[in-house]
């Protein structure tokens, strides 16, 4: 089987590591050059809706996929027309605009910030009335990794902040006092089965996730679970998702969901019988899926902007290294490594070593 993917960065690089071993082939259609998986399968160079390369595409995968979530939603409705796509469109196009996603969110029954549209500033400061402050003024689309966003702490801000949207539509989000973020992994197969990783724990800063931390038998898991397959079933969901929650007193309100493998994902790769990567390739290719149980305790570290030495990572124990040959450069993300022990204290220290060596060479 020959699996197409929109997007050939760090995410379509792990699918298709994963998916060697199960026999599968890959396309990989992304307009940049020097794309860091184009080495692991066919490299379609051009644009996203190029319409010889979307027609090349669809004849030769027998399934599309992509690795993140700003691929234009009119290109995978173009596609499902003439081959199996997953995750479905309709993901993408929710997920693309936070003012859709929210409302979406609320409209199933997922509780979310109070949050209000604004394509003005006239608008935004009329609604901080409701909202309150400190919030959240963020692009509804395009934004990632902490782009198009700013924080209001009062009136004064609001002026600044409008302007460094420069005019786009945006959303505002009432701040939430959580007590930690968390997300949770799920995968949901073509016949409709549902399977969970465990929670995983996150540390962000500048929105960039630094830290993640599997959070076996924690006690949001069963909320965290229902809200996930609300999502999924009423997407008709195929493939990996991941839904990010904010915890506030044991009660988990939804931040935003990624229809792709994620990052807070990626401990899975040594830290469970199977990863997310390969789980989305089974899901999406009709096999059946494998198991999410935790193997041991896992986490991740990202590099963000610049690497320490492999002999620096692999000095410290239970640490494995994941380069994904990009050049280092200011904000981008490099590199990760995970941890997997088999106590408690051995993952801490770990993660603490490792949260160290990336503080040095972070240039984000």
């Amino acid at each position: 089987m020959k699996v197409g993917i929109l997007g050939a960065g760090q995410l379509a690089r792990m699918i298709a590591l994963a998916g060697y071993p199960l026999g599968l082939e890959f396309i990989f259609l992304d307009p940049s050059s020097d794309a860091c998986a184009n080495r692991l399968g066919k490299h379609l160079h051009g644009d996203y809706n190029d319409p010889k390369l979307l027609a090349q595409l669809a004849e030769q995968a027998d399934v599309v996929t992509y690795e993140f979530e700003n691929v234009p939603a009119d290109v995978a409705e173009f596609l499902t027309s003439h081959t199996q796509v997953y995750p479905p469109s309709k993901a993408l196009a929710v997920a693309q605009d936070r003012l859709i996603e929210k409302t979406f969110f609320n409209d199933i029954g997922i509780p979310t910030p109070a949050y209000a549209p604004v394509n003005s500033l006239a608008e935004l400061q009329s609604v901080m009335a409701n909202i309150g402050y400190p919030a959240i003024l963020k692009s509804r689309t395009q934004g990632y990794d902490g782009k198009g966003q700013s924080v209001l702490k009062s009136e004064a801000d609001l002026p600044q902040a409008w302007e460094l949207l420069q005019g786009v539509p945006a959303i505002v989000e009432a701040f939430v006092p959580f007590q930690r973020e968390v997300s949770i992994i799920a995968v949901r197969s073509r016949t409709g089965e549902i399977v969970f990783y465990p929670l995983s724990e996150n540390l962000h800063r500048g929105g960039i996730l630094r830290v993640s931390e599997s959070r076996y038998g924690d006690d949001e898991q069963t909320q965290a679970e229902v809200y996930v397959s609300m999502l999924m079933t009423e997407l008709n969901y195929v493939g990996v998702l991941a839904l990010e929650l904010f915890d506030v007193d044991g009660r988990l309100v939804a931040n935003e969901f990624a229809p792709r493998v994620h990052n807070s994902g990626h401990w899975t790769i040594e830290g469970a019988e199977t990863s997310q990567f390969e789980n989305h390739l089974r899901a999406i290719a009709g096999l059946p899926l494998g198991s999410t149980a935790p193997v041991g305790y896992a986490g991740m570290v990202n590099f963000i902007g610049g690497l320490a030495t492999d002999e620096e990572v692999l000095n410290i124990d239970h640490a494995h290294l994941h380069l994904y040959d990009k050049v280092p450069r200011k904000g981008r993300k490099v590199a990760h490594v995970t941890v997997r022990a088999t106590e408690q204290n051995q993952l801490q220290d770990a993660l603490k070593k490792l949260s160290e060596l990336a503080d040095q060479v972070d240039d984000s």
